[in-house]
């Protein structure tokens, strides 16, 4: 991991959401709603660099089974608090300490495999992806989401001005940790963007398509085959309660 983010993890959200406007909330929803579908297949969704859990819960609210995974015990503190707040029981999600460049899962064992603001801080990047390549199913989704900088170059300037010099402030003030967030938008720039990382996940084995949101400052890589129906995940008979909150919209079968 290139920063040890168990010292920024508690204002983690508050500076996420403030930087983007809250424009990641919407993001993700988006990148959501556009991988599950609406046929209604349970999915058993693996979450890398959960962080703290925003992603991982979105996937919740459509009764998905999440299992997410970070180096930082202090990210996965919160995403376990958060979630169990959000009204789901653990038999919906599991969150694991662990390393992405060594997933402890067996080869195709996932329909979705996410990473949303993560996949920057990896440290061998093409290692992670085939990581993320060997546990995906054969007919599995990717779901990359990353911020990077914008294509145009009239908004490039501000967006600079921005990154550069607004957010290492609003690091310092609102987080005290000024390092923190001047590495974030640094590590940003020098990650490959567009067609760069396109061809970096094709020759991975996981060949992609990109979105872009928001002039581009943040993109979206994912592959969409058909689902091949999956296999439901077995409904426990010693815990029928269902482990989602009252409201969550019913898909064909309660994953555990």
């Amino acid at each position: 991991m290139a920063y040890d983010f168990n010292k920024i993890a508690v204002n983690y959200d508050r500076l996420n959401h403030l930087m983007t406007a809250g424009m990641d909330r919407r993001w993700r929803r988006r990148a959501v709603n556009q991988a599950v579908g609406a046929d209604g297949t349970p999915l058993n969704v693996l979450d890398v660099a959960c962080g703290t859990g925003d992603l991982s819960i979105e996937f919740l609210r459509h009764r998905c089974h999440v299992t997410g995974i970070d180096l930082s015990s202090e990210m996965l503190a919160i995403a376990k608090a958060k979630t169990a707040e959000a009204g789901f029981q653990p038999d919906a999600f599991n969150y694991l300490l662990a390393d992405a460049e060594q997933l402890p899962f067996d080869d195709n064992t996932f329909d979705i495999v996410s990473c949303a603001f993560g996949i920057r801080n990896f440290i061998h990047l093409e290692q992670g992806l085939r990581e993320m390549a060997r546990v995906l199913k054969p007919q599995g989704r990717l779901l990359i989401m990353e911020l990077s900088t914008p294509d145009c170059a009239l908004v490039r300037p501000f967006y600079n001005l921005y990154t550069r010099r607004i957010v290492p402030w609003l690091g310092a003030r609102i987080a005290g940790n000024r390092e923190a967030y001047t590495y974030l938008p640094s590590s940003v720039e020098k990650f490959p963007k567009g067609e760069a990382m396109l061809q970096i996940l094709n020759s991975v084995g996981l060949p992609a398509k990109q979105t872009k949101f928001f002039f581009a400052v943040c993109r979206l890589y994912h592959s969409q085959p058909q689902l091949q129906p999956p296999t439901p995940p077995s409904v426990s008979k010693t815990n029928p309660a269902d482990p989602y909150p009252k409201g969550t919209p019913n898909r064909n079968t309660k994953p555990q």
